[in-house]
């Protein structure tokens, strides 16, 4: 795998990929045991960010319960969005979902953190991309709508609420594609291919990968890519799968980590130094 200077044994990685979908089967199946947020997620620390859920494509925000009860036990308040069920949808237009739904309740004095996992990743950098294009369209009306792909100096600039969305944890997200979705027929799946419109448009805005932490493991049989997002912060953990992953502790540890630097204050810049003075002439 291009993430990682290891070498494992082709016997490993069939092991690890049965082993994932054997994961990924029982969480999917975990769905029959309700899909209630716990009452517990509603609390947590106000001076820490909230959490935000975002499955990968064809997982259920149940997908993720484990990661989210130990996130909340950390102190984070989490919540999900409601609406996006199998989270088939197009990228965009999941990402303009999630940001109404946030919209609709008040944003936390210490913002948001969008978790996310695959696809969610994906979903989570386009709301930043709308958010930055929103911001930039308030300041300057008429410029270039770079979350939209269009160009239109005489349109209004689409109104894009700030819902305080600090930055994005991506686990395990393509964010240059993954090739084996061309094996797929079917557009939810096909619109993951590396070439696919939406994904291109997405690697060109590099603008925003400063507010990403991509979290990934050893080895990944869903993204030979890799998850390795240039200008993010890429963190590695000592794991291997694509759904496994999400409930191991090093992977919980990391995202932690993540939200903790992407929540931190920035830093003010290094004070100038004047330069040195020019020896005078002795008369």
């Amino acid at each position: 795998m291009s993430t990682t200077s290891r070498r494992h044994s082709l016997l490993t990685m069939v092991k690890w990929t049965l082993l994932d979908e054997m994961y990924a089967g029982w969480r999917q199946l975990a769905l029959l045991g309700g899909n209630r947020r716990s009452r517990k997620w509603r609390s947590g620390d106000e001076a820490l960010p909230e959490v935000v859920l975002l499955p990968g494509v064809y997982e259920h925000w149940t997908f993720l319960r484990p990661l989210g009860n130990a996130l909340n036990a950390a102190g984070h308040r989490v919540r999900v969005v409601r609406g996006l069920s199998m989270n088939r949808l197009p990228i965009a237009a999941t990402a303009a979902r999630a940001v109404a739904a946030l919209a609709a309740e008040p944003t936390p004095r210490a913002g948001r953190v969008l978790v996310a996992h695959s696809k969610g990743g994906l979903v989570g950098k386009h709301v930043l991309m709308d958010q930055a294009a929103g911001a930039a369209s308030s300041a300057s009306p008429g410029r270039t709508d770079a979350a939209a792909g269009t160009l239109d100096p005489g349109a209004p600039p689409a109104r894009v609420p700030d819902v305080g969305v600090l930055g994005v944890v991506a686990i395990c997200t393509p964010f240059a594609g993954s090739r084996y979705a061309r094996m797929f027929v079917n557009r939810t799946m096909r619109a993951l291919r590396p070439d696919d419109e939406t994904i291109v448009l997405l690697g060109g805005a590099a603008s925003v990968n400063a507010r990403i932490v991509s979290v990934f493991g050893v080895f990944d049989p869903h993204v030979p890519e890799g998850s390795v997002l240039a200008g993010a912060t890429n963190v590695q953990v000592d794991t291997a799968g694509h759904f496994m992953i999400l409930r191991t502790p090093e992977a919980a540890a990391a995202v932690l980590d993540g939200i903790r630097s992407l929540a931190a204050p920035a830093s003010p810049p290094p004070p100038v130094e004047p330069p040195p003075a020019s020896p005078q002439p002795v008369e």
